[in-house]
């Protein structure tokens, strides 16, 4: 495990630099592309029926075989996963990750097909990068100090 090869100071101290960059790239402060496998699900994956297409599916969008990357929330979860968190806290991220998937999804079906979603999304973009930015952070955060960093 990663966590046994570097001392403590070393891997908050990266972490905290990702944190910040991240911060940084979602504000719109720096550009920086982020590592994505720009390709969609394709549609033959739904054709196996509702649970093994459905299990495919999720499998490879929350794995990020097949997705597109539009921020670096999940590289940060991702690494914070490798560099701090300790293994009862991965079961937490993956709770917050499916939470937010779920989340875009509900709040899009609520509004017509005209249209209107991406155009209420693009209008807020920057700002709700920034406010789930904090709240990505300030989550690592809370569960760093309960396991007691």
């Amino acid at each position: 495990m990663l966590q046994s090869l570097l001392p403590p100071f070393v891997r908050l101290g990266l972490l905290g630099l990702l944190a910040v960059v991240v911060f940084l790239r979602e504000a719109g402060l720096i550009t920086l592309t982020v590592p994505e496998n720009a390709r969609l699900v394709p549609e033959h994956v739904l054709g196996r029926g509702r649970v093994l297409g459905g299990i495919q599916f999720g499998f490879e969008m929350g794995t990020g075989m097949r997705t597109y990357s539009p921020s670096a929330l999940p590289h940060l979860v991702l690494v914070s996963l490798l560099l701090a968190v300790p293994f009862s806290g991965a079961m937490a991220a993956a709770v917050g990750f499916a939470a937010a998937r779920w989340i875009m999804a509900a709040a899009s079906i609520t509004h017509s097909d005209d249209g209107e979603w991406t155009t209420l999304w693009h209008s807020n973009q920057r700002l709700l990068a920034v406010v789930t930015t904090v709240g990505t952070i300030g989550s690592l955060l809370l569960g760093l100090w309960i396991a007691g960093w």
